[in-house]
């Protein structure tokens, strides 16, 4: 049995263009100034509560409508959560009975997406955009859902992904494809790459489908398709936030993060979610000791710039966007940063970029295919019930629903290259050894040498860098090009460096405030 509100991709709803603009614009309330919704941020939501200009259920009635117009589309979001509207409810409540005494959060009563991996003890289900898990059931909510249901944050439901973070079959399925919701489609450009795989999580916020949402990130997830949707993602420290509970993909590389339309909003989220967990306790026990006292939105400083040391590895990118409209924005995001207070260091180069840009060189895919094995199986096995209890049903399953699941299309190349493994021996103990040194030798090295505060690099050519020892990262926008499709800049930095990336990102964010919304409607077309 399907539990939640399933959206059905192919539904066509018609609605005259009046009364889309009047919905996509403004909510009246009680006769008072109306309050505009698109874009707005979570400071200006808090606000606009405080001030009764609008509450929680209404927020939430906005963005179940926006997704009813926009998601036969951009078929971002799977299931709406049916519970939202009376969490929406029970979150006005509280905000009536504490009239003022006490600040009850950021994220009290702030509607918030999740990838369709984050397992949640409700009506909704937990599946990879796969149909093998849909009707499975979980022990608890993931420790990060625990922490926003705390926090009094909304659940409005699940977003889509490129089915089983694309490693079903590697470079066959296309981003943003997954059974359940379709082929989701960039908002800017629909025959732009969406990226993957929290595809469905950056389009829903960059179409203001909902505030904020958690992607999760191995190799790009979370930067990827924030840089190609014209949101922000903030990829953390492995370990910073905890796993429990989200299905996983290699877990020495595994971390979950926020993905906004704004810097601040995104360190928000982050606050609520970091911290120690017992249920992912190396991980998180090891990294808890970068969290700063006061957490991270102290770093949200508009001077945050002046006198950061920021790394240009020229090498990283320049072959391949040479000459390009991103390459001209970039040079001139530079000379931005330069004038807000910080050091460029330029012309730098990485050691053995080739390997770390490639996973079948680098231990990664080695890595990756044994650990993903190891780590879905033990995920399935605690499920309370489920119609697949491991990789090699979830196999069985898509060879026996070809025609649902796209099995000829796409194939499964990847997984079953990976039921093939046997644990983690030698060869994969080696890759292992080779990643941590190519990032010793690597951007550790580059970092610790030129005394450098994060590097700065377009688009999304340091993913594989920051990848392969679990460091983190944040894309801001940064521009468009000729077509309309959106790129974004990265800071990327060595573990525990999040105050200083946040700082860096708000203030180039601030000097520059480049994001804008796309134009979509329920009209809007396929191809252009």
């Amino acid at each position: 049995m399907l539990m939640g509100t399933a959206i059905n991709a192919a539904t066509s709803i018609s609605f005259s263009i009046t009364t889309v603009l009047t919905l996509l614009l403004f909510i009246p309330i009680n006769g008072q100034d109306q309050f505009t919704i698109i874009e707005a941020t979570i400071d200006e939501i808090q606000t606009a509560f405080d001030q009764n200009k609008l509450t929680s259920t209404q927020l939430v009635e906005f963005y179940i409508t926006q997704i009813e117009t926009l998601n036969p589309r951009l078929r971002s979001v799977i299931e709406v959560n049916p519970d939202a509207r009376s969490q929406a409810e029970k979150a006005d409540l509280a905000r009536k009975r504490n009239q003022g005494r006490r600040f009850l959060g950021e994220l009290h009563g702030i509607p918030v997406l999740l990838k369709d991996t984050f397992a949640t003890k409700d009506k909704l289900n937990t599946s990879a955009g796969s149909y093998a898990l849909v009707g499975s059931v979980v022990p608890r909510d993931a420790t990060v859902v625990e922490r926003l249901r705390d926090a009094g944050a909304v659940i409005l439901g699940k977003a889509s992904l490129t089915e089983w973070y694309s490693f079903r079959a590697l470079g066959k399925i296309p981003n943003g494809w997954c059974a359940r919701a379709g082929q989701a489609k960039n908002p800017y450009l629909p025959s732009g790459d969406p990226c993957g795989s929290s595809s469905g999580s950056a389009i829903s916020v960059a179409a203001n489908m909902v505030t904020v949402s958690l992607g999760s990130e191995t190799h790009g997830s979370i930067l990827c398709p924030a840089d190609h949707n014209s949101v922000v993602g903030l990829k953390p420290t492995v370990g910073l936030t905890s796993r429990a509970g989200v299905i996983p993909v290699l877990p020495q590389h595994d971390t979950i993060g926020a993905i906004s339309r704004t810097v601040s909003d995104a360190v928000y989220l982050l606050d609520v979610i970091v911290g120690f967990d017992s249920r992912d306790y190396e991980a998180t026990s090891e990294a808890a000791k970068y969290i700063p006292v006061g957490g991270y939105k102290q770093f949200l400083n508009e001077n945050g710039l002046k006198g950061k040391r920021l790394g240009v590895v020229r090498n990283l990118f320049s072959n391949a966007l040479n000459g390009s409209t991103v390459i001209t924005a970039f040079e001139n995001h530079l000379n931005t940063l330069r004038q807000s207070g910080a050091t460029i260091v330029d012309d730098l180069e990485m050691a053995n970029v080739d390997v770390i840009s490639n996973p079948g060189k680098s231990g990664e895919l080695t890595a990756m295919l044994a650990g993903f094995k190891i780590a879905l199986n033990e995920y399935l096995q605690e499920l309370v019930s489920s119609p697949v209890r491991s990789l090699a049903d979830v196999i069985s399953f898509n060879q026996n629903n070809a025609d649902m699941e796209k099995t000829k299309e796409y194939g499964q190349g990847t997984f079953i290259s990976a039921e093939k493994t046997s644990g983690f021996g030698e060869k994969e103990r080696k890759a292992v050894e080779l990643m941590e040194k190519l990032s010793q030798d690597g951007i550790e090295k580059l970092m610790t040498e030129n005394e450098l505060d994060a590097l700065v690099t377009p688009g999304t050519r340091v993913i594989p860098v920051l990848a392969l020892g679990g460091y983190p990262g944040i894309t801001v926008p940064a521009g468009y090009e000729g077509n309309q499709m959106p790129f974004g800049i990265c800071f990327g930095g060595l573990k525990g460096t999040e105050p200083k990336l946040i700082e860096i990102a708000y203030a180039f964010e601030q000097a520059t405030m480049i994001r804008r919304p796309p134009f979509v409607t329920p009209f809007w077309i396929d191809e252009r």
